[in-house]
């Protein structure tokens, strides 16, 4: 029997590129805020492209308010392109950073718990440890839940970022010009 009365809302991952121009995050996050829309995860960072910045959003949404959104982000201008890779097979990861208290006498113990999560310490201090890890958002939630008990004193996480698998995603291939195509000069 389930214990679980509050079902966990839908999210909906999105991927834009945008141009690398002040004020972009801001009128992409309004439009979330004016919209009502819940942002359960925000990264931004520039890519390989010069004046090109990839966006990964995961917002709460169902499939009908995940179609307003991306209509809604097309219309912006210094948006270039957009993709809902929700349902389509994708690879994301999250990078958190976790400093727990790890005394001589709990040390080994939590050195072989992070080993089970492939996490790497980055500092060392005689009181206590800092951890990395990176993954999906249910193997960031075990480590979390595992450390626990030795006493998490600061945690940080990144937002989530996600590419789909295979060839180049569509907002991508938007994006980019083909590799083989020269660009038109006007005369």
């Amino acid at each position: 029997m389930s214990t679980n009365f509050f079902p966990s809302p839908q999210t909906h991952t999105f991927i834009a590129y945008v141009e690398d121009q002040p004020g972009v995050l801001n009128r992409v996050t309004s439009l979330f805020r004016r919209r009502g829309y819940n942002i359960v995860s925000l990264n931004v960072g520039r890519t390989n492209q010069d004046g090109v910045s990839r966006m990964t959003m995961v917002v709460e949404a169902d499939d009908d308010k995940a179609v307003r959104i991306e209509a809604n982000l097309y219309k912006m201008v210094n948006v270039l392109s957009v993709e809902d890779i929700t349902h389509k097979s994708n690879v994301s990861r999250d990078l958190v950073l976790i400093k727990v208290k790890a005394g001589p006498e709990k040390r080994p113990e939590i050195l072989q718990l992070c080993e089970v999560f492939r996490a790497r310490f980055i500092d060392v201090h005689p009181e206590t440890l800092i951890v990395e890890v990176t993954g999906t958002q249910d193997k960031i939630e075990g480590l979390v839940a595992m450390l626990a008990p030795f006493g998490i004193l600061e945690m940080v996480q990144t937002g989530t970022i996600a590419m789909t698998r295979g060839g180049k995603g569509e907002a991508a291939d938007a994006v980019n010009p083909a590799p083989n195509l020269k660009p038109i000069v006007a005369a």
